[in-house]
């Protein structure tokens, strides 16, 4: 389970995770696989930390007036107080998690495994100390991830001003948005072939306000579309520029300090905060006549994830870890399909981010998180890069290294800052396990089946969770990612507190249920595509629970006293194993195809779990129960009310009904696991829950027993149902009126069949069962007086609904030429298609002789057509 922030709340990220990994956990619990769903909780390093420091403020104080071990008692405080919402949160969306292995990525265990991590990636020399350029955040005064950076379209300003060449009156226009960041500039950059700076290349321009003179270079990343075509170079405070500056060996010129003002280096403007800064900047070249221009501008802006401010590209002294190696074992991972990626798009993403790594920043200036295990000689200036320092597993062990080196008249100091949270996030799936240790759990845990997440942390958690996965175990963590999509609004756009758009995953179970808004997550949608969602889905997957309900509430009322009265036929309805083909073909016709159809059912919906396709198999779930048991199959029962008919369909209701439920209960646990805990139930069954009960199908390689003639026959069946209630429609019959029907089946085993559920005919098609006659040739006087109704239901199949004055001639003829038109149409495409050389010599065997039948079949019911046609005219 992705361990989601401890102080967190539910939302419906959370509640898609936890949907999809329930779905598949209780799936292959049931399959009676060993199936471990671990779950937990992350300390979000800079989350939890703005809160514990917000409720400080509340009180007056600051983590710096208590210090770092008093806070870190608050912080603990408050997560025992505030962090077990979100996990009862979680368990009221019925997450099956093996909630007493319930981890935390701050517990001993995991700091054990974090350190230890650290210190062999240090070993390995892929932990390094350098000055590099970070997000950095001023409020909270330390590097963030790229995770919590969100970059927005706002509407800004463009400047444009002179940068004066030395010595002279000429000048190169040049454009920014950061006026403030002039204070750090080191060169100004052109493109080399552009003739508007050529003779300027190499010589030297004055900084606004400071003087400093800085060069003029080339380089080929400049846009000469964009501003003025000539780039201020600020190393120190743009990505771009830094790498820019890398290139051509300009000087580093960081302006700002940790707070966001301006620094000793911006001379006069020391002190100010850089938007201060800015303005006055501005007044003072306009007042030195170096302004041109400002103009509105539209700009990507920066902000932080957790408190909205603009953030600010800084060269910082950092900790942090070369991933080039790691992320190369990762690519080949997926590319030697040792970690298959669904949906199968999300390998170029993978790719994309893995082939050109950038070195990871894992240190953040925090208090709340694993401190990074590092000590210093006492005093030492830790914004040096050029300092030394012990990796430790412990404190011991580092003053046994700093003892060995300088004698044993030394003291030290562990560094201050802790990791980022994606680093413990990164050991998740083997730290939980026991790792370092060769634990049990480890052996027989890990790697992992499956993890499924959201793709917008495809890199930044999956990515790290492979490459440190593979260093540290020689293992890759999992065998299969799948990528869900975000959860959208039902116009599919971004849910925000600003539009007024955010779905409460807890006020809509409280309004629908669990069960509704689990199903309404994961049916209907694509894999790795965001999903709109609106409360319109969740109501009628509402409804869809409520139809499941009143199915077995009418069920369980059929069912009732049979229990305590006869024991024995309780016991012999209850569902031990799947129904064999023998049983199967002992059954009559309608019985025959609800257990054919229950059973490919079962086998579609296994094949699709095991594809991890969750959404196709949920739908075929909701129609089969929804259209065919409880729309076709229940009312088709109602007819066998005595003797062993009544048994034999009340057996396999209960069949049919029980198997469904399990196929249903990883989608809708709550509603499933109610009602089948009041099916029968042999005396010694071990099974006291649904979740640990057997899933229909257990063997991958065979499929369960169907009869193909059964379902086609009631299928056929239904067509003829069909027709008689769409002509009653038509011919605005009164619901209650019971008419006569006369059904001509030219096959006579077919005839004896589908004759044998008379009853169901005339009781769905609301037929006169006195007046329901059969035969296998039609009768002229069927419909000589004009005033039957013909219907041509299907090859071999056809009815005359003698509706006395009910029916009007020129209306019955109008309906049959608009029946006649439209299989014309489709007899000369099918004779157009068999004519042409290209199709016969192109089209495989077999669909050629499907064409060939088709256009048979159309024909014969064209030719009956046209007869009620002859006939309607005499």
């Amino acid at each position: 389970m992705p361990p989601p922030n401890v102080t967190g709340k539910l939302h419906m990220g959370h509640a898609m995770f936890v949907a999809l990994q329930d779905i598949m956990a209780r799936f292959h619990r049931m399959r009676q696989r060993p199936t471990l769903w671990l779950p937990g909780t992350d300390h979000a390093g800079i989350a939890t930390q703005m809160l514990v420091e917000k409720d400080l403020a509340a009180q007056g104080l600051s983590r710096k007036e208590i210090g770092r071990e008093a806070f870190l008692e608050r912080a603990w405080e408050y997560k025992e107080d505030k962090g077990g919402a979100i996990v009862e949160q979680m368990r009221r969306l019925g997450a099956s998690a093996d909630w007493s292995r319930e981890r935390f990525t701050l517990e001993p265990d995991m700091s054990k495994a974090v350190r230890e991590a650290f210190v062999r990636f240090h070993e390995q020399g892929l932990v390094f100390r350098g000055s590099r350029m970070v997000n950095w955040s001023p409020s909270l005064q330390t590097a963030v991830s790229d995770l919590e950076v969100e970059f927005s379209e706002e509407q800004g300003t463009l400047y444009y001003f002179k940068y004066m060449l030395a010595g002279s009156d000429d000048y190169i226009p040049v454009a920014t948005t950061r006026p403030e960041t002039i204070l750090g500039d080191s060169a100004v950059c052109v493109h080399p072939e552009d003739p508007r700076y050529q003779q300027f290349i190499g010589k030297t321009v004055l900084v606004p306000s400071q003087g400093r003179e800085i060069p003029v270079i080339a380089d080929e990343y400049v846009d000469r579309e964009f501003g003025t075509g000539a780039l201020k170079i600020t190393p120190a405070h743009d990505q771009n520029d830094y790498e820019i500056g890398k290139r051509h060996d300009l000087e580093m010129i960081n302006i700002m300090n940790k707070d966001g003002t301006i620094n000793k280096a911006g001379g006069k403007y020391t002190g100010l905060d850089r938007y201060d800064a800015r303005e006055q900047l501005w007044a003072d070249m306009d007042t030195e006549g170096l302004v041109i221009k400002a103009e509105p501008h539209t700009q990507r802006v920066p902000r932080s994830q957790r408190g909205g401010e603009v953030i600010e590209p800084m060269v910082s002294t950092q900790w942090f870890v070369d991933t080039k190696d790691m992320a190369a074992q990762a690519v080949d991972a997926v590319k030697n399909k040792e970690i298959t990626i669904l949906p199968p798009r999300f390998e170029k993403m993978w790719y994309y981010w893995l082939e050109s790594p950038r070195d990871w920043c894992v240190s953040r200036q925090l208090w709340w998180g694993h401190r990074i295990p590092v000590w210093f000689l006492k005093g030492s200036d830790r914004d040096s890069t050029d300092v030394d320092f012990f990796v430790a597993r412990s404190e011991a062990d580092a003053y046994e290294m700093a003892r060995e080196k300088y004698g044993s008249d030394v003291e030290l100091e562990q560094d201050d800052d802790v990791l980022d949270t994606w680093f413990s996030s990164g050991l998740w799936p083997f730290a939980t396990l026991g790792w370092p240790e060769e634990t049990a759990d480890l052996t027989q845990f890990y790697p992992t089946t499956l993890l499924e997440t959201g793709y917008d942390i495809l890199f930044f958690w999956v990515a790290r969770m492979v490459m440190m996965g593979i260093n540290l175990t020689g293992k890759p963590p999992f065998e299969v990612i799948y990528m869900h999509g975000l959860v959208r609004s039902s116009d599919g756009t971004k849910m925000s507190k600003t539009k007024g758009n955010v779905i409460d995953p807890l006020d809509t179970i409280d309004t629908y249920g669990a069960d509704a808004l689990r199903y309404s997550l994961v049916t209907g949608v694509t894999p790795g595509q965001d999903i709109p969602l609106s409360m319109e889905k969740v109501e009628a997957n509402r409804n869809f629970a409520n139809k499941l309900w009143n199915s077995g509430r009418y069920l369980i009322g059929k069912l009732q006293g049979i229990q305590a009265e006869d024991p024995a036929l309780w016991e012999s309805l209850a569902v031990k194993e799947p129904m064999g083909m023998e049983e199967l073909m002992a059954l009559p016709l309608a019985e025959r195809y609800i257990v054919s159809r229950c059973h490919e059912l079962a086998t579609k919906v296994t094949a699709g779990l095991l594809a991890y396709n969750m959404a196709d198999s949920g739908s075929l779930i909701y129609q089969f129960l929804w259209d065919e048991y409880a729309d076709w199959y229940i009312e088709a029962s109602k007819t066998k009310t005595d003797g062993e008919a009544a048994q034999v369909s009340l057996k396999v209701l209960v069949y049919v009904f029980d198997t469904c439920l399990r196929l249903l209960h990883p989608y809708m646990p709550y509603v499933t696991e109610i009602l089948w805990q009041q099916l029968p139930k042999t005396a010694d069954s071990t099974n006291e829950a649904l979740m640990t009960a057997t899933w229909p199908k257990l063997d991958d390689e065979s499929d369960l027993s169907t009869d193909p003639e059964a379902m086609a026959h009631f299928t056929a069946l239904q067509a003829l149902v069909r027709s008689i209630r769409n002509a009653r429609a038509e011919y605005q019959v009164e619901p209650g009126k019971k008419i006569a029907a006369q059904v001509v089946v030219t096959d006579p085993s077919f005839l004896a069949t589908i004759e044998s559920e008379a009853s169901a005919v005339a009781l769905l098609g609301r037929i006169d069962p006195d007046g329901l006659t059969w035969s296998l040739e039609r009768q002229e006087s069927m419909s000589s007086d004009g005033k039957a109704v013909h219907l041509v239901v299907a090859e071999g199949l056809e009815a005359f609904l003698p509706f006395d004055k009910l029916v009007d001639a020129a209306k019955e003829r109008k309906r049959l030429n608009k029946q006649a038109t439209k299989i014309e149409k489709d007899v000369a495409g099918l004779e157009k298609r068999l004519g042409s050389e290209g199709f016969l010599k192109k089209a495989s065997p077999e669909i050629i002789q499907e064409n060939v039948e088709a256009l048979a079949e159309k024909k014969e019911r064209l030719a009956a057509i046209e007869a009620s046609l002859s006939e309607l005219k005499g």
